[in-house]
């Protein structure tokens, strides 16, 4: 009778743990390379290492982020031609920075101020079948620990 409840409490645990690893694990995630490691956006919120929030209120943004019109001028630039555009340009390994986008902010995290008028600590261009601009800057800031270049500088 034991081993049966050792079974019965082992089984939920074991389903959990692959459906865990096979959502980590997917590349269907909006990720990018950054030299030896990589920043991927999660839907696991307790996963993830960064969770970042966006406010309309430029008062309560910790990070402010501006789209722009021209690819030279943006500090991260996303152009693809959508799914399987970059094979392989994300392994998942333990060096992967996990991020979230929460509704609120959490404990501190990076609250992101997106908008078309500057001044602004990242610029970003996306032209993209599979990131957002919001996924593309919850990346960028994630990337960077949810620290402004400036306050990275100082570190």
């Amino acid at each position: 009778m034991l081993r049966f409840k050792i079974l019965a409490s082992v089984v939920p645990l074991l389903a959990a743990a692959v459906f865990a690893r096979s959502e980590i694990g997917s590349v269907s995630h909006p990720c990018i390379a950054l030299g030896e490691t990589s920043a991927e956006l999660t839907s696991l919120f307790w996963t993830a290492g960064v969770h970042v929030a966006f406010t309309d209120d430029l008062s309560r943004a910790t990070v402010r982020v501006q789209i722009t019109d021209d690819a030279d001028a943006a500090d991260f630039a996303v152009v693809d031609d959508g799914l399987g555009s970059e094979p392989d340009s994300c392994q998942a390994n333990p060096a992967t920075r996990l991020i979230a986008i929460a509704a609120q902010p959490v404990d501190g995290g990076p609250v992101i101020y997106l908008s078309t008028d500057g001044p602004a600590d990242y610029r970003i261009y996306v032209r993209s079948k599979t990131f957002s601009q919001r996924e593309a800057a919850a990346l960028i800031v994630g990337a960077h620990g949810g620290h402004s270049p400036l306050q990275a500088a100082s570190l």
